[in-house]
């Protein structure tokens, strides 16, 4: 099993950044892949960024150019960071810490709100 612990959420105004994290531990050997979704009141949780083992990077159209995904691998722990700038009132929702696990599916973290204030 991996589990996951997220930081780093909260109010900020429009413009502004926030770098949330996600710390993995556990069986984090069998993560292939990193990244984050979203969800905003009333809405359904939707893709924001993804990075894969061998580095590769994905975002959802609405944050291209402003968010970056990046992540440290360690010995017991491995972690993503989502750095986010500019940000936007729409940006506001609950941040989710999703991983990939080799034929084990996948794994979620808890949420961190992130609110963005016009």
């Amino acid at each position: 099993q991996v589990q996951l612990v997220e930081s780093g959420g909260g109010l900020v105004q429009a413009g502004g950044s926030l770098r949330l994290s996600c710390a993995a531990s556990g069986s984090i050997s069998s993560i292939t892949a990193m990244g984050w979704y979203r969800q905003a009141p009333g809405k359904q949780r939707e893709f924001v960024a993804v990075i894969t083992g061998g580095g590769s990077r994905n975002y959802a159209d609405s944050v291209k150019g402003r968010f970056t995904i990046s992540k440290e691998n360690g010995r017991t722990k491995n972690t993503v960071y989502l750095q986010m700038k500019s940000l936007k009132p729409e940006d506001t929702a609950v941040y989710y810490c999703q991983v990939d696990l080799f034929l084990k599916g996948e794994a979620w973290g808890q949420g961190t709100q992130v609110t963005v204030s016009s």
